[in-house]
């Protein structure tokens, strides 16, 4: 066995250094490793020179990456010089530098995806170390010929549940088997996703639709593929499948609604992300969109996570779901005496000076109504940028509407009620 001719050669190792085979074995691995050191320095170069700006997450994401270039790099080099001194030496060095340079592979590749998966993770550093101690210290087994012996010890501990015996070995190999896979699950859906959401093509909702789904379909292949690799028969799910049926129809059917009206808002785009909505009370623009609810945030930065089963069950005011221009509409009163026409022109005017509204449709004025203090004015325009606030563009224009009313000697009326007093008939004189 390989173990047993490892834990031989570092018996024998301080001799075997002494001899041409073992000067070879140390020349080669000392070159291979600086050639990878090299070559990884000068892609890690490289790369940051060539770096374009992006989130931290993907810059972590990248950076253990380029981590990885090293000892792949040193793995490939070191595997092949034992090959081909095979012949003429027995490379014990070599040998013995392929199982350590692989476990600092593993550990790397483990702190990348890691990283790339859980970027905010509050104890990732902590994961990442136990997971480093675990994979040396199965080297170290390994290289020392107690790794079976450990297995064999694992195999033979068993926990007995009924009539099923499980060996520790079989929850140790079962647990690592399902956390491979799944994490391989979640990266591949990661990959999938940054590729669906960069791309120019897809609608937003579709991009959101079909990387929640990517990611779902490869979870779900990821744990049946990983259950079938340690032994579990796929039949016994049908009882778990009956029993999420029976939570379901007993207390999870707000949580399912939930899921299926948030797949119906993102296939059907009735509700996009970046939008301004309003639905029971509260008003805001569509920042995200998930499976299960819907963040708006509103003006005044405060953000509704508004559950997607009331946007399919309720009303909805989309103010841009077609068109984002809305029609913003701004009243006034002046006296009876003013001129009309004139004082439209001067509404028009200040709505039409204001940046944030649009030139076509142009700003329009209108005599609303003759009230009993003077007549209601109405000045209407529109803005193509509602989730910017209207109240803003108001208080702009009715600021210049009354500096243009001051200089221009227009009366705004104070309210007026005239009050008559009607004396009673005096009283007819007695004859």
């Amino acid at each position: 066995m390989i173990s047993s001719k490892l834990a031989a050669t570092l018996s024998r190792l301080d001799v075997y250094l002494l001899t041409p085979g073992g000067a070879l074995d140390a020349v080669l691995l000392a070159v291979s490793l600086i050639i990878a050191a090299g070559v990884a320095h000068r892609l890690r170069h490289v790369a940051a020179a060539q770096e374009v700006p992006s989130s931290a997450a993907v810059r972590l994401g990248r950076g253990g990456l380029r981590r990885l270039i090293f000892p792949m790099l040193a793995l490939v080099l070191v595997a092949g010089c034992r090959l081909a001194v095979a012949g003429y030496s027995p490379a014990h060095l070599l040998t013995l530098a392929v199982p350590l340079l692989l476990a600092f592979a593993v550990i790397r590749l483990l702190a990348y995806g890691l990283r790339s998966l859980f970027p905010a993770l509050p104890w990732l550093k902590a994961l990442e170390r136990s997971l480093a101690l675990f994979v040396w210290l199965v080297v170290a087994l390994h290289i020392s010929g107690l790794l079976d012996g450990v297995v064999d010890a694992l195999e033979q501990s068993a926990l007995v549940i009924g009539r099923t015996r499980i060996s520790v070995w079989a929850l140790l190999w079962g647990g690592v088997t399902v956390a491979a896979a799944l994490l391989i699950a979640l990266w591949i859906g990661r990959v999938v996703e940054t590729r669906l959401m960069a791309s120019a093509t897809l609608d937003s909702s579709l991009q959101v639709v079909l990387s929640r789904a990517a990611r779902a379909l490869l979870l779900v292949v990821g744990g049946l593929v990983s259950l079938q690799m340690v032994g579990v028969d796929l039949t016994t799910l049908h009882v778990f499948g009956g029993a999420l049926g029976v939570g379901l129809g007993l207390g999870l059917q707000k949580i399912a609604s939930n899921y299926v009206s948030g797949f119906i808002i993102l296939l059907d785009r009735s509700i996009r992300i970046g939008n301004m909505i309003a639905v029971d009370n509260h008003r805001g623009q569509v920042t995200r969109i998930t499976t299960r609810y819907t963040v708006l945030r509103g003006l005044n930065g405060v953000e509704h996570i508004v559950p997607n089963e009331v946007l399919v069950g309720s009303v909805v005011l989309n103010e841009s779901y077609s068109d984002p221009r809305v029609w913003v509409g701004l009243k006034v009163q002046v006296s009876y005496g003013s001129d009309v026409p004139a004082v439209l022109r001067i509404l028009e005017d200040a709505a039409r000076a204001h940046p944030r509204v649009l030139a076509d449709p142009a700003p329009r004025g209108y005599l609303a109504a003759f009230a009993d203090s003077g007549m209601d004015l109405e000045v209407g325009f529109w803005i193509a940028d509602p989730q910017e606030g209207t109240q803003n563009v108001r208080s702009d224009i009715s600021l210049a509407i009354w500096r243009a009313f001051r200089d221009a000697g227009v009366e705004i009326p104070y309210p007026q009620r005239e009050v008559r007093i009607v004396s009673p008939a005096a009283p007819a004189a007695s004859s």
